[in-house]
């Protein structure tokens, strides 16, 4: 009766879904395990159980015969009218009588099922602040707030069914029936509390006790003591500083707060985007049980911080704790942040050793408390859509904080986030124009409200292939051991460059290509940025074809639309126009738009890297042989992924060549064997050919602008700093020349990185004067972009990189400078 009149109101969600899942057999007998007696969660099982064709916990346990009167059992419960308290008692009654049944009856097997029943847990139902208030937290409630929480949370309730275990299995081992249930007690606390942390993360109530553990941990002891010395100041003064620094680092979660935020971002992504996409999650709950997780998304946008925390706890996990810049720790919005889950770090802190051990501690002491994190090892937000060379300072951190104690293996989540329409692309194209980045303030709350007003398409959110630590340490360390005294062993920094690698490049293995990802690539690759309708579709049924045929990864997502739907959700966002005309439309985008599009070309333009080389070089030869095609490839493989982060080591490029090859044979492009020719001139095959071939151009423009400056400055010329600059003047003068002057195209990062791999790769070298120098290798790196390029591009590049008022430009920024 009570269940019927619970019922009522209380409707519940079964977790892992299908329940089979969790490793449940129907057919066995069962026994269900909570944590703590309560009547209401008891009946909510029931039902549940009864939904779902499970036994029944209210029904006897059998065996043939009746064994027990009920099939649950509880590890505590709660005692007093008011005032709850647990009772103490050693173990459960229920659990010793089937562990002497099973020790008396060889015969008898049961599974032991961990149960969670928790009310007001799904956030997507949590519609009001009453229900938040009592939602399901760690504190201890009376039988007063478990009904309040029952009549408010009732119809979103969670259900969750633990990994069961043999009975059979324990009895069997111990022999002994108080040591099986004491076993067996342990096992199911260890499953509950998981689960509780998996669902509403681990209880980080009583801060100013955490704060203090840091303080008075034995190493910033000694950095307080050594900064009290060089500074001459008192040991008291020191410490003062130290718990100044570590308040304004530390989070200060709230789950409240994050229940709360969880209904302001349901109202705000309905608002901005059609949709919020997430794929492969279960992919990673699959392997995400008994790790620390580590989630390292690429850095588009601030809405970056928000839609992970969002999508995290709407699937059941709790948000992680979130290192955010300092920069954003503003008044208002920084106390928000902090409990929301952020700390906050500052840019720099190698000048600061006590500051440097206390953010050290901190790491250390939340991953020790199996509290999941999540940073941005790119730094701060790509600009040109493109990811970032990654900065190691946090995974080091990490890596070192593990090596010192293993609590939990740890795992790096890589995560690629795509959007369809940027809410900063203003101002990133301003940056990347020259204007000086502005510093956040409360006024850019405000641009919050125009953000309303635009139609932002979907964002999509893709978890791509975990990379395990432990695996990372057997292949640069098998024999690694704990060293107090040497945290920065020889092999740590090759294991770090390793790390970083390998999650850039899986992010990139889990790329999403959208629709506007697309228009971009097929647009872009023509000097008006104009193509027919037709021709369009034709382009872009090419890419999907490469896309579906060669994927880079099983990884990557591809939008359903047809290049005619395709098309059209262009239209709809704004992204491109149609102009009607006689002899057939035309699409084509502005000049301010194609320079934001090039963010989300870049965004894909890894995926399409190998066939866009072997288009490329038929811009300039109508047939080459594969032998050359590979030869020329493999010269430039290095670079192209170290900057796109590419997955092939030199064994696999030449079948990822082949391959390509042979898509672009299908769809006759390109034709022969040995011997290839390009597709007959004015035809559609020619035409869509050269458009892939341009897809790639200006990363060949840039290397050939690097190489010429070398080379007609000469060698010992040059710093690396002069370098840098004198490439990014003549880029810039290239691209209001020969093409339409797209910023990203003279970024100072994409030129930094690939003088920087020229050094890596030994092509240049540093004087003791500081100048760089080089040998004739250059000449053939030279000579190898009379494959990909036009005379007469080639030509201006060697003319700009020679021109006197480049030169000029570069001698007046070094006398300034000095």
């Amino acid at each position: 009766m009570l269940r019927g009149i619970l019922h009522i109101w209380v409707r519940s969600k079964v977790l892992p879904e299908p329940v089979s899942d969790s490793g449940l057999d129907d057919s066995l007998p069962a026994c269900y395990i909570m944590d703590t007696y309560s009547l209401s969660s008891l009946l909510i099982l029931d039902k549940a159980c009864q939904l779902h064709s499970l036994p029944r916990p209210l029904y006897p346990l059998e065996n043939g015969n009746r064994i027990t009167a009920r099939s649950w059992a509880a590890l505590r419960r709660l005692s007093g009218m008011f005032i709850r308290r647990y009772t103490s008692r050693r173990s459960s009654e229920m659990l010793k009588k089937l562990a002497q049944y099973a020790l008396e009856n060889p015969d008898f097997e049961t599974q032991l099922i961990p149960v969670s029943v928790m009310i007001g847990r799904a956030p997507d139902k949590e519609d009001s602040l009453s229900k938040i208030m009592f939602a399901e937290g760690w504190d201890l409630g009376g039988r007063l707030r478990r009904l309040a929480s029952t009549l408010i949370n009732g119809r979103s309730t969670f259900v969750y069914y633990g990994k069961p275990f043999s009975l059979r299995e324990l009895v069997d081992e111990k022999s002994d029936a108080g040591k099986a249930v004491r076993k067996a007690m342990r096992l199911t606390r260890t499953s509950l509390r998981k689960t509780r942390e998996s669902a509403i993360g681990p209880d980080l109530s009583h801060r100013r006790t955490m704060l203090k553990q840091v303080l008075d941990s034995e190493r910033v002891v000694k950095a307080i003591e050594a900064k009290a010395r060089r500074d001459n100041i008192s040991v008291e003064k020191a410490r003062t500083m130290a718990e100044k620094q570590i308040r304004e680092i530390a989070a200060n979660y709230s789950y409240a707060l994050v229940r709360a935020g969880s209904l302001l971002l349901t109202w705000f992504w309905n608002k901005i985007y059609k949709g919020v996409n997430l794929n492969h999650f279960k992919d990673f709950e699959a392997i995400a049980t008994d790790k620390e997780i580590i989630y390292v998304p690429c850095h588009r946008s601030h809405i970056d911080y928000l839609l992970m925390s969002y999508l995290l706890y709407n699937h059941g996990r709790v948000p992680p704790h979130i290192a955010a810049g300092v920069n954003l720790n503003l008044p208002i919005v920084g106390p928000l942040l902090r409990r929301g889950g952020a700390f906050f770090m500052r840019r720099s802190f190698r000048s600061n050793p006590l500051y440097a051990t206390v953010f050290d501690e901190y790491l250390s002491l939340i991953l020790a408390r199996g509290v999941s994190m999540e940073y941005f090892i790119e730094g701060t937000r790509s600009r040109t859509g493109r990811l970032l060379p990654p900065k190691a300072g946090m995974l080091q951190m990490t890596v070192r904080a593990y090596l010192r104690a293993q609590k939990k293996p740890i795992i790096f989540q890589p995560i690629y986030i795509g959007y369809e329409q940027l809410v900063e692309g203003k101002s990133y194209i301003s940056e990347l124009g020259g204007t000086e980045k502005k510093s956040e303030s409360l006024k850019d709350l405000f641009g919050v409200f125009k953000l309303l007003r635009h139609n932002h398409g979907k964002a999509h959110v893709n978890f791509g292939e975990p990379i395990e630590l432990d695996q990372l340490l057997q292949k640069h360390a098998p024999d690694w051991q704990p060293d107090e005294d040497n945290d920065k062993p020889k092999w740590l920094s090759p294991l770090i460059d390793d790390l970083a690698t390998s999650i850039m490049t899986n992010i990139n293995k889990a790329a999403d290509v959208n629709p506007v990802n697309l228009l971009a690539m097929c647009l872009l690759a023509t000097p008006k940025h104009a193509l027919s309708e037709d021709q369009l579709e034709q382009q872009l049924r090419l890419y999907l074809d490469i896309l579906q045929t060669v994927p880079m990864s099983e990884k990557i997502t591809i939008t359903d639309l047809s290049p005619i739907e395709i098309v059209g959700y262009g239209i709809e966002l704004g992204v491109i126009v149609k102009r009607t005309h006689t002899l057939g439309d035309i699409i084509t985008v502005s000049d301010d738009s194609a320079i934001l599009l090039t963010y989300f070309r870049n965004n894909v333009s890894h995926l399409f890297a190998v066939p866009s080389f072997i288009a490329s070089c038929f811009q300039i030869n109508p047939k080459l042989t594969r032998k050359r095609i590979k030869a020329l490839f493999k010269a430039l493989y290095p670079y192209l992924r170290s900057e796109l982060f590419l997955p092939w080591n030199d064994a696999e490029v030449e079948a990822v060549i082949e391959d390509n090859i042979e898509i672009l044979k299908t769809r006759q492009l390109i034709t022969g064997n040995l011997n290839l020719k390009r597709a007959l001139g004015g035809s559609l095959s020619a035409a869509s050919l050269s458009l892939l071939g341009r897809g790639m151009l200006q990363t060949f423009q840039r290397y050939f602008i690097t190489v010429a400056v070398l080379v007609k400055n000469g060698s010992g010329t040059l710093s690396r700093t002069e370098l840098e600059k004198l490439c990014t003047l003549t880029a810039q003068r290239i691209s209001l020349l020969h093409e339409f002057d797209a910023p990203e195209f003279y970024d100072k990062t994409l030129f930094r990185q690939f003088i920087r791999n020229l050094s890596k790769n030994g092509i240049l070298k540093r004087s003791e004067d500081g100048k760089l120098i080089f040998d004739e290798i250059l000449e053939e790196v030279s000579n190898d972009a009379k494959a990909l390029m036009t005379k007469e591009l080639r030509h201006g590049i060697i003319q700009m990189a020679s021109a006197k008022e480049v030169k000029a430009a570069i001698t007046e920024d070094s006398a300034n400078t000095d």
